[in-house]
């Protein structure tokens, strides 16, 4: 009796303290949780002073990077938390493993939830590139492979190698790519920028085709694009463009060449010097289109889709020459007398 007696109150101090470990473990981990949820819902994190909105922090999930390693590359990034906690946050929330790979934009302001939202929906930073109307195709790929964000897949290649590399096999590259400012993700490839830019081409092109005008003298969508691209770089005004293309079709109509400068500065390619002879005019070269009747082999630049439409439809216009006035415009004219008096006009005098 008396050994049975002795146990009892040794017990009473361990159930006791048991069941108070059973009342406060969960009263701890209800209070870690509202601290969580409160960092999580409204707690900007800590960045780096002289990160902003134009000058966002940088951050590069790898493929097959878990979300522990995803918490440790955000604090590597330089945002200024305790990877553990931002892993217990992934864990907590239930997606952990639906965090993408991918290169993402860190602002002021990134809550630890809107970080993770966005790297579920793999919201990655896009960069900007702008091709522009009237390039040729040696400008558009010095700013492709110029761009900082992309990754640069063509290096090396020719054009034959670059354009079966975007899935444009024996296309001419010229006029191919649709000038537009293109929002990419950083160290997309740039082979990626160019076949987007020539996917969009195609569809303007087709968009252009379907509105053709039944008296445009064009008889292919090559055609088209070929004649839109002189279009473009002989226009400095809107106003002018379907003029442009009214006085060249005309010329086509009744087989008159369309002495154009522009294509005879492409056929001299990188001998052009800013300064263009009589000597080059008078010079034969598939381009040239003082001594050959007809469009070009190709196009010369890349047309805008104010070009392009030009192209299919010309205005209804007697002119049959125009010349630079100076400002940007284009005095046009339906007699060669009228021309040669605007030229006396707008260009001897100057």
């Amino acid at each position: 009796m008396a050994g049975s007696v002795s146990h009892v109150p040794a017990r009473r101090p361990l159930v006791k303290r048991l069941f108070q470990l059973l009342i406060l473990l969960p009263l701890f981990s209800l209070g870690l949780a509202a601290v969580l949820g409160w960092w999580w819902v409204g707690q900007p994190l800590a960045l780096p002073a002289e990160v902003s909105a134009e000058k966002p922090l940088e951050l590069v999930i790898d493929p097959g990077t878990s979300a522990r390693g995803t918490a440790e590359a955000v604090a590597r990034a330089g945002v200024q938390t305790s990877p553990d906690l931002l892993f217990a946050w992934f864990r907590l929330s239930g997606q952990a493993r639906n965090i993408k790979a991918g290169s993402y934009d860190i602002e002021p302001g990134t809550t630890p939830r809107s970080l993770l939202s966005r790297l579920v929906r793999g919201e990655q930073a896009l960069r900007s590139l702008t091709l522009l109307e009237g390039w040729n195709v040696r400008e558009v790929l010095k700013a492709v492979r110029g761009s900082p964000d992309l990754t640069q897949d063509i290096e090396g290649l020719g054009h034959a190698e670059l354009m079966a590399h975007i899935g444009y096999p024996g296309r001419h590259p010229e006029g191919r790519f649709f000038p537009d400012t293109y929002r990419v993700a950083r160290n997309a490839t740039a082979s990626s920028v160019l076949r987007q830019a020539a996917k969009a081409m195609d569809q303007r092109l087709a968009e252009a085709w379907a509105q053709r005008a039944p008296e445009a003298r064009v008889r292919t969508p090559e055609e088209a694009l070929i004649l839109a691209s002189i279009i473009e770089k002989e226009t400095g005004v809107d106003s002018d463009r379907a003029l442009v293309a009214g006085v060249f079709n005309n010329r086509l109509r009744i087989g008159m060449r369309l002495q154009t400068d522009p294509t005879v500065i492409y056929g001299l390619g990188e001998r052009f010097d800013g300064n263009l002879r009589k000597v080059d005019l008078l010079t034969d070269t598939p381009y040239n289109t003082y001594t050959r009747a007809g469009l070009p082999p190709t196009p010369i630049s890349m047309p805008g889709w104010a070009s392009l439409l030009a192209a299919v439809q010309p205005a209804a216009t007697p002119a049959l020459y125009f010349v630079a006035r100076g400002d940007g415009s284009s005095q046009f004219s339906a007699t060669l007398a009228e021309h040669n008096a605007a030229v006396r006009r707008y260009q001897l005098q100057r």
